[in-house]
C-alpha cells in the first residue's frame, strides 16, 4: 500500500504535481492550490492510499518536483 500525503497550505500553486499525476492532482479554481483527488484532510494534512502499482511512481516524481517540498509518497 502506499500513501500519498500533502500538506496543502503551503502549496503555491505551481502545478508541477498536476503534470507529473495527472489523475491524482487537480489545481483549484477557488484558491490556485493544488488538490490531492480522493483525499482526507486531517489537521491540514491531506492523505489517500493509493495502488502500489498504478500510481506509485508518478506520484514519487510529484513529489520529487515539488519546490517546497509538500508531498511525501510512503511505502506501507
Amino acid at each position: 500500500m502506499v500513501i500519498v500525503t500533502q500538506q496543502r497550505d503551503k502549496c503555491i500553486g505551481c502545478g508541477y504535481c498536476v503534470e507529473a499525476a495527472p489523475n491524482r492532482w487537480r489545481m483549484s479554481k477557488k484558491d490556485g492550490k493544488c488538490h490531492l483527488l480522493g483525499s482526507k484532510n486531517k489537521k491540514g494534512f491531506h492523505t489517500v492510499k493509493i495502488s502500489e502499482d498504478d500510481e506509485y511512481e508518478e506520484n514519487f516524481v510529484a513529489a520529487e518536483v515539488c519546490p517546497v517540498k509538500i508531498i511525501q509518497v510512503t511505502l506501507k
